[in-house]
């Protein structure tokens, strides 16, 4: 038997019973994870409000919410958002009348995003439907939608504006836009009830960066050597909001060895000011890594070849830095040579290898010159 309902502007047709309750999924969702925590209530103050919203929507249509989707810590600028992926596909695979949110620009926060999952819903018989706005399948609510969605990309994109414009001046005045990197910490203190946010230094993993800045200024260590030591002494990379703390990478410790911040200097869209936290390493130091980093920029890329003149031959012809490779012969000794890069592929016209002093002593050294 099928039945139809006018509910807030919206006729559903059902083929069950018309004393049937209807079938709302509830979609909550709050930005950062501080709205989530905020206050004394587990779930914070928005999520509590959006719930409860949301269920008396419900109610008020004659329907039972049957599955809630909470997205904790989620900006709506972007689909990648595991409680949205869930309410969608709950949706394909059961039959649900409403999906309730309390406002549009909980579901996304772009005009895109909000068409692409609007229609999704539609295809799969739901309807759309706002706590707070009066939006419905008829041509003056799709209007109010479309104007509703247009607002919430308006706040979105000048929110950013004003974010970036607010970074700037912090950077250009010697603040930390942001995360403080590795080995510093951002706290916030209250100085006469004001909130005072500052970058303080962490105690657990600065000694371990000091002492990596000093050890490859040595000479001494491959950024690879120096990645796992710090692993093997402990240093973890610290947890964010949806990634566990972890050994620093390689690229991690690449990138961590390049950064003005801990000389002192904050670097915002390419332009450094001088910064008002407290230095991990000298200028002298720093400038000393970025040496050797610039001298090994090819010499680092793999492991797999080690040698200790790795980095430093370069090829008489064309200038490239050579490459180290290995040769066994039948009675299973592993002889060493260096070629140039670019024999590979033709443009260099120096194809003969230079042989290792490690491995022979004859080293034809009218071919490379180390620098």
């Amino acid at each position: 038997m099928s039945a139809s309902r006018s509910v807030g502007g919206v006729t559903t047709t059902t083929t069950e019973s018309p004393l049937s309750p209807l079938r709302a999924v509830s979609y909550v969702r709050v930005s950062t994870l501080d709205q989530a925590r905020r206050g004394s209530e587990p779930e914070g103050l928005s999520i509590p409000a959006q719930r409860e919203a949301n269920r008396r929507r419900a109610l008020d249509m004659g329907a039972l919410v049957v599955a809630e989707f909470v997205e904790r810590g989620r900006s709506g600028r972007s689909l990648e958002r595991p409680e949205l992926r869930r309410m969608l596909e709950y949706i394909q695979d059961r039959p649900v009348d409403f999906v309730i949110v309390h406002k549009i620009d909980r579901l996304a926060r772009n005009r895109a995003d909000d068409a692409a999952i609007t229609r999704t819903i539609q295809n799969t018989g739901a309807y759309l439907v706002s706590t707070t706005e009066a939006i419905s399948t008829t041509p003056s609510g799709r209007l109010l939608h479309g104007i509703m969605a247009s607002i919430a990309e308006f706040y979105s994109q000048n929110l950013a504006t004003e974010v970036t414009k607010g970074m700037r001046q912090k950077a250009i005045h010697g603040g930390t836009p942001g995360r403080a990197p590795l080995g510093y910490l951002n706290e916030r203190r209250f100085d006469d009830g004001r909130e005072v946010r500052t970058i303080t230094i962490d105690p657990e993993r600065a000694e371990h960066v000091i002492w990596a800045f000093h050890a490859y200024a040595t000479g001494g260590w491959s950024v690879t050597r120096l990645a796992a030591e710090l692993e093997a002494r402990g240093l973890t990379t610290r947890s964010g909001p949806n990634t566990p703390a972890g050994p620093l990478t390689v690229n991690g410790l690449h990138r961590l060895l390049r950064r003005p911040y801990y000389k002192g200097i904050v670097v915002h869209n390419g332009i450094e000011h001088p910064g008002r936290h407290e230095p991990l390493i000298d200028p002298v130091t720093w400038a000393t890594v970025q040496d050797i980093l610039t001298s090994r920029r090819n010499g680092e890329r793999s492991r797999a070849h080690d040698h200790y003149l790795k980095g430093t031959v370069f090829c008489v012809e064309c200038g490239r830095r050579l490459i180290v490779q290995h040769t066994r012969t039948k009675t299973g000794r592993v002889y060493d040579y260096f070629v140039c890069h670019r024999r590979r592929d033709t443009t260099c016209s120096n194809a003969k290898p230079c042989r290792s002093p490690r491995s022979s002593s004859r080293s034809r050294t009218s071919t490379a010159r180390s620098r």
